[in-house]
């Protein structure tokens, strides 16, 4: 695919815009909720109650060669911090912070 649009007005986590990314697909998501956060550098973000921002999103990045490699690049890069491995990892650390 040439990109993931998720135009979510609420989101608790942003899963899809995790797995595109995992699979190499350039993320265009709303900036509401937690997808800023989830997304990072990695994805591209617009206003969804702004119609023209969504259209512009969709545009540069379809058109933008270089910044949609870029976004491709990032994406399973950024993924790699939302596996369960690494989740457990961090978790067991701030558990030993904690007790220590």
């Amino acid at each position: 695919a040439t990109a993931f649009i998720f135009p979510s007005l609420y989101e608790g986590f942003g899963l899809p815009i995790i797995e595109a990314m995992a699979c190499g697909c350039p993320t265009i998501s709303s900036n509401r909720a937690s997808l800023p956060e989830i997304g990072g550098d990695a994805a591209h973000f617009f206003d969804p109650m702004e119609i023209s921002d969504m259209a512009e999103s969709i545009r540069k990045v379809c058109e933008d060669t270089e910044y949609r490699q870029t976004l491709a690049k990032r994406g399973p890069e950024h993924a790699n911090n939302f596996k369960w491995e690494s989740s457990f990892k961090k978790h067991m650390a701030l558990f030993e912070t904690i007790l220590n």
